[in-house]
C-alpha cells in the first residue's frame, strides 16, 4: 500500500480518522467529477484492505481499478476474494473489497489463461 499518501489525505473524512492514522481511515473519493466512492482502509494483522462502496449499486471494474491505483503502488498485486459460502460476510450489499497480504507476493495464474498480451 502506498505510504504517506498525501493525495488520499485530502479525501479523508476527518470525523472518522486523522492524518496520523496513516493508511487507516474513511475516505470520500470523487470519481470522474460525477459522484463519490465511499472508502474504508485498514492495514492491520498483516493485510492491506480497502473497501469500496456506493449507495445503490456495486462498484464497477473501472471504479475498483481507479481506487487500486490510488491506494496501492503499480507493482503491487491486489485481489478480490470469493470465499467459500460458509465464510461469507456481507454487511453492505453494494461494497467490494481489495486485499493484499503484506510482505508476500500473491501467486497469479499465467497471463495466457486470460488472453494474449498485446504490449
Amino acid at each position: 500500500m502506498k505510504e504517506n499518501n498525501q493525495e488520499i489525505n485530502k479525501y479523508r473524512l476527518r470525523q472518522y480518522s486523522l492524518d496520523k492514522d496513516g493508511n487507516n481511515g474513511a475516505f470520500r473519493v470523487p470519481y470522474l467529477g460525477r459522484y463519490y466512492l465511499q472508502i474504508i482502509v485498514s492495514d492491520g494483522l498483516d493485510w492491506d484492505h480497502v473497501s469500496v462502496s456506493l449507495p445503490n449499486r456495486c462498484p464497477t471494474w473501472e471504479e475498483m481499478s481507479f481506487i487500486k491505483d490510488l491506494f496501492f503502488d503499480e507493482n503491487e498485486t491486489v485481489v478480490q476474494f470469493h470465499p467459500k459460502k460458509s465464510e461469507y460476510v456481507n454487511n453492505h450489499p453494494f461494497c467490494l473489497h481489495l486485499w493484499r497480504k503484506q510482505e508476500q507476493e500473491h501467486e497469479l495464474p499465467p497471463s495466457i489463461f486470460t488472453g494474449i498480451k498485446t504490449e
